[in-house]
């Protein structure tokens, strides 16, 4: 899998179907992905070596007796559903995402390195305009960064 990366608009139809930009699909292999809720309103979307690589590293870091860690594990880990990619390049994203994440019609698609984000287009917006203080400062945290 080469890196996933780039910001793309689609939208949902009547039937909870939203197509993946082909740029991202020529990325990842195979046709199953794991769908679970992410943080800020998102959902996140991994290829299934991510999604294995994810949860069986929060299983192992946390016990069941951390109330911290059966919250994280109920919010990731419990709603996380398999989806397929359909011949048109579509995914069904299940309406109990659906309507946690907010998506009503317009959608953003980020590809995020190893695994894709789903937003709601205005959700998104709202995001980006209420953390932009706070994107300065990480930003700004990071300059000791090169490459």
């Amino acid at each position: 899998m080469n890196l996933l990366t780039g910001e793309f608009r689609n939208s949902v139809d009547e039937k909870g179907r939203l197509s993946l930009p082909a740029r991202l699909r020529e990325e990842l292999a195979g046709s199953t992905f794991v769908l679970t809720q992410g943080v800020d309103k998102c959902l996140w979307l991994f290829p299934p070596e991510q999604w294995e690589s994810l949860s069986k590293k929060l299983m192992d870091s946390t016990s069941l007796f951390q109330a911290k860690a059966r919250l994280v594990q109920r919010r990731i880990l419990a709603p996380a559903q398999e989806v397929e990619v359909d011949k048109l390049g579509r995914i069904s994203v299940p309406q109990s995402l659906r309507e946690w994440a907010g998506l009503t019609k317009e959608c953003v698609i980020l590809g995020i390195t190893k695994y894709i984000e789903i937003w709601d287009a205005e959700e998104y917006r709202n995001y980006l305009s209420e953390t932009e203080s706070e994107f300065l400062a990480a930003a700004e945290e990071l300059g000791d960064l090169t490459f």
